[in-house]
């Protein structure tokens, strides 16, 4: 939706297209996306009548007709980049519309005072009312979000009203909220499908109840350590829980200024989910403000209930094994490079593409089923990766491979870019088996010694 305002009144508004299942007010069934998009002028329509579905635009286009014609533009209240207040007076109300673009979000107890909030009415998107109760763990996103006053109300924004920092949201979840958390010095986000499910959630995973276990105990105990905890709201399911343990000093130099581990695991996994690529379920992420340490925060996510890690099947085809799970070699890896090339395609630079961070279930009809888990290196753009960022990745989910294999796998990736597997390209592939092979006969502090002595000479 464009809004285009003029002299204090909104001049008008335009929607985009009546038919169309990508963004229209209702589409005409599952069809291809036509090459000639139709935005004003319908000459004909594919389908009939009984194709024809509400999208959910339609909702929203009602909500907005019933609140904001007719009422006067006060102008946008604030200056942050990401984040759009906008403020609207009809004859009955004072009318603000907040949202944000590209993932990001905003706390509205960052964005109005306590009473400003216990005065107001919220209505969602599609003009449903919002408990008044959850306003203190409400967030504004990419659904636009309508708080509403009495006409002779004066609500403004808090000075210096802004995004919560660093944080991506994957918003477009069927089902499930997304609920701020502020207790103390804890901060974080919870997802769930209701209030009372978040509370449930909580009475487990509040970062108060989340002990450390022993090395025994836990899935893995070195630099982070892993663990899971029974589901609440499932009693076959399990959560994940990940903490840092262990920061090195120099670590702790640089890290201090990016965001905390647990957060990097979040939005990493919710830039992920913002282009469908599949990842593990993110269920919460907490962190202690001004925490010096760096370890005081968690990130939880569902448990992945996977077949196998993508490490072991290429491990078995390295070993000359013709298939791997019932999928042939071939096979498995035109599905890894479909899922691959997607990511990259979608300009998410992964970092730590090893293969045990891919596990993969075999579905009912014989296709691989990919999920990553280990986000919190991801860095996301805006564009498809260039090729130097793409073998960045692929050196390292190749590293188990032996030549033949890699050069099968790379050649397919490749030829779908158009581009030939060899020359410079080819050579990052040796290099990086180098620098593993050393970090392991050396040991990181060997490697440092030998960079050392590289740059004395």
């Amino acid at each position: 939706m464009l809004l285009c305002a003029a002299s204090g009144a909104l001049e008008g508004a335009w929607w985009g297209p009546l038919i169309c299942h990508r963004e229209g007010l209702v589409d005409d069934g599952k069809r291809p996306y036509p090459a000639l998009e139709r935005i004003t002028h319908y000459a004909s329509i594919e389908g009939g009548r009984d194709d024809l579905r509400v999208r959910p635009a339609l909702h929203a286009l009602r909500a907005f007709a019933g609140l904001i014609p007719g009422a006067r533009y006060e102008g946008r209240l604030n200056a942050t980049e990401g984040l759009e207040v906008h403020a609207f007076r009809s004859a009955t109300h004072l009318i603000h519309a907040a949202w944000t673009i590209n993932g990001r979000a905003a706390a509205l107890a960052d964005l109005y005072s306590s009473g400003d909030l216990a005065q107001a009415e919220f209505l969602s998107r599609d003009g449903v009312t919002e408990a008044a109760s959850d306003a203190s763990r409400m967030l504004v996103g990419e659904s636009p979000r309508y708080l509403r006053w009495p006409v002779s109300g004066s609500a403004c924004l808090r000075p210096g009203a802004a995004l919560l920092r660093d944080v991506v949201i994957a918003w477009h979840q069927p089902g499930r909220r997304h609920f701020h958390f502020r207790e103390g010095n804890w901060q974080g986000i919870v997802i769930a499908g209701s209030l009372d499910e978040a509370n449930r959630l909580l009475e487990t995973i509040h970062p108060d109840r989340l002990l450390t276990p022993s090395r025994e105990a836990a899935l893995r105990h070195a630099r982070n350590a892993i663990w899971t905890l029974p589901d609440p709201r499932r009693p076959d399911a399990k959560l994940v829980v990940k903490q840092p343990v262990k920061m090195h000093f120099h670590k702790k130099l640089l890290d201090r200024f990016k965001p905390s581990k647990g957060l990097r695991s979040w939005s990493g996994t919710c830039e992920l989910l913002r282009h469908g690529i599949g990842v593990a379920t993110p269920v919460a992420w907490f962190e202690w403000r001004g925490d010096t340490t760096l370890l005081r925060n968690y990130y939880v996510c569902e448990h992945v209930r996977a077949d196998f890690a993508v490490r072991e099947m290429l491990a078995a085809f390295a070993r000359g094994e013709p298939e791997f799970a019932g999928v042939t070699e071939d096979d498995a890896y035109r599905q890894l490079c479909d899922y691959l090339l997607r990511m990259h395609g979608c300009g998410i630079f992964f970092r730590d593409l090893s293969g045990g961070n891919i596990l993969a279930t075999k579905t009912a009809d014989g296709t691989l089923s990919f999920n990553l888990i280990d986000t919190g290196r991801i860095h996301a753009f805006g564009v498809p990766l260039p090729m130097g960022k793409r073998l960045a990745d692929m050196v390292r989910i190749c590293n188990k491979l032996d030549g033949r294999g890699r050069d099968k796998l790379m050649a397919l990736y490749m030829a779908r870019l158009g581009r030939r597997f060899g020359g410079w390209s080819k050579l990052q592939f040796p290099l990086y088996d180098l620098k593993v092979s050393l970090k392991r006969s050396l040991g990181r502090q060997g490697m440092k010694r030998l960079k050392a002595c590289v740059r004395g000479q």
